[in-house]
């Protein structure tokens, strides 16, 4: 049996891995299992002792356990768990397993290679597919459904607020517009109607917001980044460690906010001395990027960010 690698490269592995500080009998948690690298990393660290709980709402994801001799013995084992389902649902599941706490978690928010190369599904502005985006294939509107549907303000509101392009009304009217001749299905059809608006030299990348955007509606990525980053502050016990790693600016800045002020917003909330109260410490001051080799290595990484904290017993900082 060959250790799968295809399916997702993983990045910043062992800084990651690094800022939970595994150790056998520990309770863990991969929130964003993709292709099993960083799931495989941890059950190495834990000397096979201890639980891995490992979250993916992909059924292909599932599919890398049987791949992996790593993750196949530690299953058989009772010392990894899958758990089809959105990290969202992360306190549900603990509770269902009985676990009261844990030690550490780790999630790669990064959409996954296998996602961006599956010519099916509709992720990748490369490929002629039809526009479906969900993570679960099973469950929730797809994209054609997105753009078909929504009304043009709010079209506007998700190109401008998750894609932060410049452009978004306008595009918004397009696509109101030509859906009223013909529906829009694929990236195809959702591309030429697109394409006027975007700069020759900043195309794809411009593409690649606008993409995003779309996928972060489709999967509702920024209220379940929400609801799992609350429910791994209640979780994670004394001296647990969050370790997360993001890509793009929208979900950085809810993760550092967690981490500096324990909510989402930001909010500050100050004890009678002025000192922030929170229930983290921060491990890493200064976000933790990739070097240069793993960049040119894997470029998906380029735009990776890892921070890294620590739960306290909530006092003022």
């Amino acid at each position: 049996m060959v250790e799968e690698q295809a399916y997702h490269v993983p990045v910043l592995l062992g800084e990651s891995i690094d800022g939970m500080e595994v150790r056998p009998g520990g309770v863990y948690v991969d929130a964003t299992f993709g292709g099993g690298g960083h799931s495989r990393e941890i059950i190495r660290r834990m000397n096979g002792s201890g639980r891995l709980f490992s979250f993916d709402q992909d059924a292909d994801a599932e599919r890398n356990i049987s791949a992996s001799e790593t993750l196949s013995a530690a299953q058989e084992k009772g010392v990894f768990t899958f758990v089809r389902s959105n990290f969202r649902y992360l306190k549900n599941w603990m509770r269902y397993y009985g676990i009261d706490h844990i030690d550490g978690l780790l999630a790669d928010l990064g959409v996954s290679s296998h996602h961006l190369d599956d010519e099916t599904r509709g992720f990748s502005f490369r490929f002629d597919a039809p526009l479906d985006m969900r993570m679960n294939t099973r469950a929730g509107m797809t994209a054609a459904e997105v753009l078909n549907t929504y009304d043009e303000a709010r079209l506007a509101d998700i190109f401008y607020l998750y894609g932060e392009l410049k452009t978004s009304r306008r595009i918004a009217a397009a696509v109101v517009k030509a859906r009223q001749a013909e529906e829009v299905r694929t990236t195809q059809d959702f591309m030429r109607i697109v394409e006027p608006f975007f700069k020759r030299e900043r195309e794809k990348k411009d593409m690649a917001r606008l993409f995003q955007a779309l996928r972060i509606e489709v999967n509702h990525e920024m209220d379940a980044l929400k609801e799992m980053l609350a429910a791994a502050t209640e979780v994670l016990g004394e001296g647990g460690r969050l370790s997360v790693i993001t890509y793009h600016s929208l979900e950085d800045r809810i993760v550092k906010n967690v981490m500096k002020t324990g909510n989402a917003e930001g909010k500050r909330s100050e004890d009678f001395f002025g000192r922030v109260l929170t229930p983290y410490r921060q491990v890493n001051n200064k976000v933790i990027v990739p070097t240069e080799e793993e960049q040119q290595r894997n470029p998906r990484s380029r735009s990776a960010k890892l921070r890294i904290a620590e739960k306290t017993a909530e006092k003022g900082e």
